[in-house]
């Protein structure tokens, strides 16, 4: 076999290179030959704590849902306490089915859930065969409900840290992270009890807020007297709510009757019905469940003060309580003198004065009529005048040894010129509620709309709740003692909010001297259409 000579081989390499580094580069293209570096993204700071926060709080919420309850006795009552998370703090009590009752007691992102589960028949009887343990059973409910907190404080802990950990782990799946979540949940928590023990607020078992059956609430709530009296607030004011609850359990076909204290005068106000023939059965129920002794009604009963309305009112001289009425812009002189002409009712105008349930009113009627449309509305300054003579009949009235308790007028703007003549006056128009003292000391109550706003209520997207109040005021001085704010709802309007309030001078530990609130004035107001 022939030798190829070596310089036709060479040639022969030489043309091929071309080809082959052609080759070479496809392939490496196709298979890299080293190995390329890929950069991990790392989430930013913010984002793995806002993470970490999340997993905290869910955990700690999941660990608190399922095991962060106990069940302890408070008095007569196997009751269920829980901590929830909240934006305002405070405490529920849950008394199903008659309704719950919310207290302010303090401020910090958990609230405490308080369920009464039932009552305990052996101890309940002891209390019925012997009321003498009812004045130690303040110290026996602060005793349960110090041992259920503090049992419930412990249990609390457990839950958030263990949730708050397992969570992490399941979530991080690296034992650091998920130990840095417990401690995380445990800081939060410790802050939070210290936030809830700096805004630690006794008082609040003064002014509790009771939602549920409108029958319910006088004997929840309780007298606005006894409130004001008591001055060790705490123990006596929950051995008093355990004991009212106590007996609303232990009745069988009814609830127990409300006994008012008899040195308190209860005052109901009404306002602004709008031909709403709802109001009369609720006013009646409130007079007859809160033994009213006067109602006052601040105008606007009507909508159009036409003749053939006249027969919407016959049902005040029946409520069960005098009446007490002044004018409305919604009210003409034909609803007045159908009213003056009733029993039982007493119509305000021109700053006339009457005593009525021991105290002594005076009022004076809206001086514009709206649905008159051919004659024009004089605004603010008209009321401003009604507003004037107003308070130069209480002048008067002052001046001749028969000094007025409370003033009565529709509009705010009339009801404010009267500051400094007297101690309490009376309005509606607004279809809030408010209540302010003014700069020289009278105090100004506006009320919301009993008939919740009359036809009215179904123009906006929900309809307007039905709002009326109970004053207290001492039979011996004629002074506010406590008001309670009535909001009722539902289809049935069966259901109710009570809110109870006491004004600054008889917060326990203040002067006798009532000062100024610094509450801001309204905007003038104007006639409803």
């Amino acid at each position: 076999m022939a030798r190829v000579p070596a310089a036709a081989t060479a040639l022969h390499r030489v043309r091929r290179a071309p080809r082959a580094l052609v080759r070479r580069y496809r392939a490496r293209r196709t298979h890299p030959v080293d190995p390329v570096v890929e950069l991990v993204h790392q989430p930013h700071p913010w984002s793995r704590a806002l993470g970490l926060i999340a997993v905290v709080l869910l955990g700690a919420w999941l660990g608190l849902l399922i095991v962060g309850n106990v069940r302890a006795p408070v008095g007569p009552m196997d009751t269920t306490m829980t901590l929830r998370p909240s934006l305002t703090g405070g405490t529920k009590i849950n008394v199903s089915p008659l309704g719950a009752l919310e207290l302010r007691s303090h401020t910090a992102p958990l609230r405490l859930d308080v369920d009464v589960d039932q009552l305990d028949p052996v101890r309940s009887q002891a209390l019925v065969d012997h009321p003498e343990r009812l004045s130690g059973l303040q110290d026996e409910v602060a005793q349960d409900v110090g041992d259920g907190t503090l049992d419930l404080a412990v249990r609390s802990v457990v839950a958030v840290v263990s949730g708050a950990t397992a969570l992490g782990l399941a979530v991080y799946r690296r034992p650091r992270r998920a130990l840095a979540a417990g401690g995380l949940a445990l800081t939060l928590l410790a802050a939070s009890g210290v936030t809830a023990f700096a805004t630690w607020n006794p008082k609040s078992v003064l002014e509790p807020k009771f939602s549920g059956l409108l029958s319910s609430a006088p004997s929840v709530v309780g007298n606005a007297r006894s409130i004001v009296s008591e001055f060790d607030v705490y123990q006596k004011e929950l051995a008093r709510l355990v004991t009212n609850v106590t007996k609303l359990y232990d009745a069988t076909s009814t609830l127990p009757a409300y006994a008012p204290d008899p040195s308190t005068v209860r005052v109901l106000h009404v306002s602004d019905i709008h031909l709403n023939p709802a109001s009369w059965k609720i006013i009646a129920s409130l007079v007859k469940q809160y033994k009213i002794n006067v109602i006052v009604d601040s105008g606007d009963t009507m909508d159009h003060g036409t003749a053939a309305e006249n027969g919407f009112l016959d049902p005040a001289a029946d409520l069960g309580a005098p009446y007490v009425w002044v004018r409305g812009n919604h009210d003409s002189g034909i609803t007045q003198d159908y009213l003056e002409r009733m029993k039982n009712v007493h119509v305000l105008d021109d700053g006339r004065a009457v005593t009525v349930a021991g105290l002594r009113f005076a009022g004076i009627g809206d001086p514009q009529f709206t649905p008159d449309r051919t004659a024009k509305l004089g605004g603010d300054q008209a009321e401003e005048l009604a507003g004037a003579r107003l308070a130069s009949s209480l002048r008067d009235q002052e001046a001749a040894g028969t000094p007025v308790d409370i003033a009565v007028a529709h509009n705010p703007t009339a009801a404010r010129q009267t500051d400094g003549d007297v101690p309490l006056v009376l309005a509606g128009h607004l279809h809030h509620q408010e209540m302010e003292v003014m700069k020289y000391g009278t105090r100004l109550r506006i009320e919301g709309s009993t008939g919740g706003s009359g036809l009215r209520a179904v123009e906006g997207k929900n309809p307007d709740p039905i709002e009326t109040s109970i004053l207290y005021l001492d039979r011996d001085t004629r002074r506010l003692q406590a008001w309670d704010e009535i909001k009722l709802g539902g289809l049935g309007l069966t259901t109710a909010e009570v809110s109870r309030h006491l004004p600054e001078e008889n917060q326990p530990g203040a002067s006798t001297t009532p000062t100024p609130s610094a509450s801001t004035p309204s905007p003038p107001s104007t006639p409803t259409p």
